[in-house]
């Protein structure tokens, strides 16, 4: 079983893909730290220095890679859904839930996090307000399943995936009602 995740940054797609891939005793996959393992630097030290196109060129290539034996809980960069290749992968591999998170959320769970360029500018608020605008129809055309983040915590979030994924038949509970693939 392959379950992708996609959303905004700071969405809770790692946090929530971690906690839904241990419920799920299957792996957990970044895609952003496997770039960064290949890299042998951070993303936004690569970005910075060779540009978003060839980022993105990388991210394609690893996301198509995952897609050729897809296994487990993939967490997503923001972007990824940028490039219509990555859409038709992700959404042909994998059953693909996006993470909905209003900017306002996004903004009130990650203003004080100094490490993601996002928010390094004059108006973070604004610019996840833009991206929201921008990458909504994207992650919606990608997805097989909307998740509303909102407030709920992350247990909660992950019983309302796993609830989701037993109903679409992708996941299957045992005797006792627990998940299984």
């Amino acid at each position: 079983m392959a379950v992708a995740l996609v959303g905004l940054p700071g969405a809770g797609k790692s946090a929530i893909g971690r906690r839904l891939a241990q419920r799920l005793h299957l792996p957990f996959i970044d895609t952003d730290h496997v770039i960064e393992d290949r890299l042998g630097c951070s993303i936004r030290d690569y970005f910075e220095r060779e540009g978003e196109a060839r980022f993105r060129d990388l991210e394609q290539s690893v996301i198509a890679e995952l897609a050729a034996a897809p296994l487990g809980v993939v967490a997503t960069g923001g972007g990824c859904v940028l490039r219509e290749a990555n859409r038709q992968t992700l959404r042909a591999s994998f059953h693909v839930l996006y993470l909905r998170s209003a900017p306002e959320d996004v903004f009130r769970r990650l203003r004080h996090d100094v490490k993601r360029p996002l928010l390094q500018v004059a108006d973070p608020l604004g610019r996840l307000r833009e991206l929201y605008d921008a990458r909504d129809p994207l992650y919606r055309e990608t997805a097989h399943e909307i998740v509303e983040t909102g407030r709920p915590s992350i247990a909660m979030l992950v019983n309302i995936i796993v609830m989701q994924l037993e109903l679409a038949g992708v996941v299957v509970p045992d005797a006792k009602g627990h998940p299984v693939d």
